[in-house]
This record gives C-alpha cells, sequence and structure tokens, in this order.
C-alpha cells in the first residue's frame, strides 16, 4: 500500500526518478523503467504458445493472442466493425467522424492518420529515404521501393506462378485455341479469347441474371446488390447510379454530374486550374488521381504485369487494354453498325460516324473535328508546326503519316501500294510504299491492295490490270535513262 501510495505521490508532483543509462529516458515508476531497457537488451519475457512468437510486455502479447482467438473487443457504434485494439477503433472512428487531427505546415492539408501526414510531407521536402540497394534508386514510400525491386529479382510465392513466368522466357504457349490457332500461356486467357469468338459471357449474376466475359466485371457488377452503407448520404448518392440523376450541372457545357466534385473537377477543363502539381517537375494536372498516375513516371514503377508477355503497365487500366490484344476481346459494341471495338474512347469516337458528332472547334478557322487528335494535328497548319524529323535527311513533317511515306523514299525497294486506281497510274517513278483501302461493307472490312513496278504486280479481280502497262513504261523509261 505504501509502494501505491509512493508512486501515486511521484505523478502528482511530476516526478521523473527512473532514468534510462543508454538514452537518458526518464520513468514515474520502475516497471516502466524495465519494460523500456528491454529495447536495448532484446529481452522478451513473454512468449506466444500458439505460435512461439515473444514480446517485450504483457499487454502486447494479450493484443496479439486475439489473432489467434479472433478476439475483437472494440467495436465501432456507427458501423459493427470491430478491432483487436483500442488506438485501430479511434482512427476508424475519424471515417464517420470526418476528423483529420493532422495538419501539414506547409500547404494545409489535412490527414486522417499521422503516417499519412509523414508520407505526404516528404512532397514538401523532398526526402526519399527508401533506397535501393541495386541501383540507388530512392523512394518516399516503402510499398514504391519493393515494387520497384521486383525488377532486379523476380520471385514467386507459389511454384505455379514461376512456370508461368517461365513461359516468357521459353516462349511454350500449351493452351491453343481450336477456333484460329492462337496460342496462350495461360488456361483462364484462353477461356476469355474462346468467349471472344462466340460471344459468350460465361460469369453469370446469380442476382439479376446479368453476364459478362471478366470475372472481375461480375465482382464489380455484384456490388450493387451487396453493397452496405455507412451514412444515409452514400446510399443515396448510390441510388443515383439506378435513377441516373445527375443534379450537378456545368453552366458551360451543360454536362452533367451525379456528385458534386466531379462537377468541380469537370470545370477546371473550362477555367485552366489545374491544382495538382508534380514536386519533381512541376507538371500540373487538374485531378489528383492524374498526379498519382503521372509521378510513376519519376519512379518507373509499373506494378501491373502482362502474364502473357511480361510486358509492364504504370495502371490497372493499361493493362487490361493491352492483354484484349492478346485475348483478341473488344467489349464495346456500336449499337448502330456492330462493330466493335478494345476501348470506350475508340466506341466514343466511331459513333459520331454516325452522329455526325464534331465537339473539337479549331479556334483559328471554327472547323470541327471528330477526335482531339485529328483537331491536334489540324491546328499545324495554322501553326506551322512541323514535329516529326526524319534522322537520315533532317527534313521535318507535320503528321507522322506524312515522315512514314517520306522515309520509304530513303529505301530501294519498289513496293509501292495505291488507294486509287488513278493514283497507280500518275505516280509510277515513285518509290516503294504500301498501304491499305478499308470499305466497310455490312461490317466487313475489304481490303484493297494495288502494287507497282518491279515487285510481283498483283491486282484484286475488279481492277482494270492494263493500266499498270502505264507505270511499267514510266520504270522501263526511268532506267533506260539512269
Amino acid at each position: 500500500m505504501e509502494a501505491e501510495l509512493t508512486g501515486h505521490q511521484k505523478v502528482d508532483v511530476g516526478e521523473n526518478l527512473y532514468q534510462c543509462s543508454e538514452c537518458d529516458k526518464a520513468f514515474r515508476v520502475k516497471s516502466e523503467l524495465n519494460k523500456h531497457q528491454r529495447i536495448y537488451t532484446g529481452e522478451k519475457p513473454y512468449p506466444c504458445s500458439e505460435c512461439d512468437k515473444a514480446f517485450t510486455g504483457k499487454s502486447h502479447l494479450i493484443t496479439h493472442q486475439r489473432v489467434h482467438t479472433g478476439e475483437k473487443p472494440y467495436q465501432c457504434s456507427e458501423c459493427d466493425k470491430a478491432f483487436t485494439q483500442k488506438p485501430h477503433l479511434i482512427r476508424h472512428q475519424r471515417i464517420h467522424t470526418g476528423e483529420k487531427p493532422y495538419q501539414c505546415s506547409e500547404c494545409d492539408k489535412a490527414f486522417t492518420w499521422k503516417s499519412d501526414l509523414i508520407t505526404h510531407q516528404r512532397i514538401h521536402t523532398g526526402e526519399k529515404p527508401y533506397q535501393c540497394s541495386e541501383c540507388d534508386k530512392a523512394f518516399t514510400q516503402k510499398p514504391y521501393l519493393i515494387i520497384h525491386q521486383t525488377e532486379h529479382t523476380e520471385t514467386f510465392r507459389v511454384k505455379r506462378d514461376l512456370t508461368i513466368h517461365e513461359r516468357v522466357h521459353t516462349g511454350e504457349k500449351p493452351y491453343q485455341c481450336s477456333e484460329c490457332g492462337k496460342a496462350f500461356k495461360q488456361k483462364s486467357d484462353l477461356t476469355r479469347h474462346q468467349a471472344a469468338h462466340i460471344g459468350k459471357k460465361l460469369y453469370q449474376c446469380s442476382e439479376c441474371d446479368k453476364a459478362f466475359t471478366l470475372k472481375d466485371r461480375l465482382v464489380k457488377h455484384k456490388i450493387i446488390h451487396t453493397e452496405a452503407f455507412k451514412t444515409k448520404r452514400n446510399f443515396l448518392l448510390h441510388q443515383r447510379i439506378h435513377t441516373g440523376e445527375r443534379p450537378f450541372q456545368c453552366p458551360k457545357c451543360d454536362k452533367a454530374f451525379t456528385l458534386k466534385p466531379c462537377l468541380t473537377a469537370h470545370q477546371r477543363i473550362h477555367t485552366g486550374e489545374k491544382p495538382y502539381s508534380c514536386s519533381e517537375c512541376g507538371k500540373a494536372f487538374t485531378v489528383k488521381s492524374q498526379l498519382t498516375i503521372h509521378q510513376k513516371v519519376h519512379t518507373g514503377e509499373k506494378p501491373y504485369r502482362c502474364s502473357e508477355c511480361d510486358k509492364t503497365f504504370t495502371t490497372k487500366s493499361q493493362l487490361t487494354i493491352h492483354q484484349r490484344g492478346h485475348t483478341g476481346e473488344k467489349p464495346y459494341r456500336c449499337s448502330e453498325c456492330d462493330k466493335t471495338f478494345t476501348t470506350k474512347s475508340q466506341l466514343t469516337i466511331h459513333q459520331r460516324v454516325h452522329t455526325g458528332e464534331k465537339p473539337y472547334r479549331c479556334a483559328e478557322c471554327d472547323k470541327t473535328f471528330a477526335a482531339k487528335s485529328q483537331l491536334t494535328t489540324h491546328q499545324r497548319v495554322h501553326t506551322g508546326e512541323k514535329p516529326c524529323r526524319c534522322f537520315e535527311c533532317d527534313k521535318i513533317f507535320t503528321t507522322q503519316t506524312q515522315l512514314i511515306v517520306h522515309q520509304r523514299g530513303h529505301s530501294e525497294e519498289c513496293d509501292r501500294a495505291f488507294k486509287l486506281q488513278s493514283s497507280l497510274d500518275t505516280r509510277g517513278v515513285t518509290i516503294s510504299e504500301e498501304t491499305e483501302r478499308k470499305e466497310s461493307v455490312n461490317g466487313v472490312e475489304d481490303k484493297l491492295l494495288l502494287k507497282g513496278l518491279g515487285c510481283l504486280s498483283s491486282f484484286t479481280p475488279h481492277v482494270i490490270p492494263q493500266a499498270h502497262g502505264k507505270v511499267k513504261g514510266n520504270h522501263d523509261t526511268l532506267r533506260q535513262s539512269i
């Protein structure tokens, strides 16, 4: 009783009588000093009977044992989620309260967890404490370093993953499509590819009978049926997916959005505001996600790897699009002509052929275009910009296509092809090029190839071969003069 009173009195007067000889830290109670000194001695007197892991303090052992028992005594009153430790519950409750107690002194941005603040502050300080021992490249966060290190030493958790990876080096593709003969390294890739042939959707939702070609799309879809919401506001926002309600409208272009942050981000297109700036190169972006993707250019991080060819990508969406090149999947179908596309953006541009929409307008001459890339190319007419340079003769061109055509002029072969019969008649003395004309007839692509002199001349049945004699005569005259 007297010892307890003495300890209590030390707390009241604020005395620190027990001092650590290693670091000069002081404690009011001797037992706390003893526990602290185990950091230096390495002593761990509290072993776990389940897994032989040992701990410096009894409280740490009790918390650890909950991993084995499954006990989670700290429960959230808002969503019934439970935790093994009280600090974890306190941090979780900030999701409901919106509390962000850790504020950056540089830019006033606030964070829920202290660790997030520490990581964020490295943007201002430039600190990169995680350094690669192989190439001296440094990173702001440990996960980035771990991902980077796989480039030096590729390791696998299970033997199956190693076997699949080794096919990258051996070129083995044991799974072959019976329809077209295309082969794959993994059975799952073959299954997806075969579904593209028959238009089959293998993954069906048990709730609403909707079907999908890919399993991950089914998983995302099921959230609609099982989604639980922590607050009523989140539930109301989610319902707009089903009702189609878009209450936030842009006053500039009448485009509407389900969420106000989406409208705010969209309006930056009109204002030109780019609040998210890269600390490495100063490049700015309208939304944070674009900055996050851009920063991987500096870190070299490409965490998404193709299992078929081992190519890596910065974002998961880039990998998904790339994999369609292996499987042949084209999930985006035009409702007007049934033509299919690999990406949604390709479908959007294609649909403008049917609607006649040309949303990209030139500020100089008011000419309009269906795709932004077409506008960019057109604007070079006004600016005089010619960004495509030939490395052979330093001649510059407005478009990459013009450069490719020109570069064939440095070749000595004559195997030129033309889109039109009239072009073949009049361009007989020019050097080789091969192009193709695609005609869409009932959704089928017809390729017309008109080949020039000295090249095993070939024609489609409806082309008059006699016209090619004009070209041959021109070539013969040219050869004689040489």
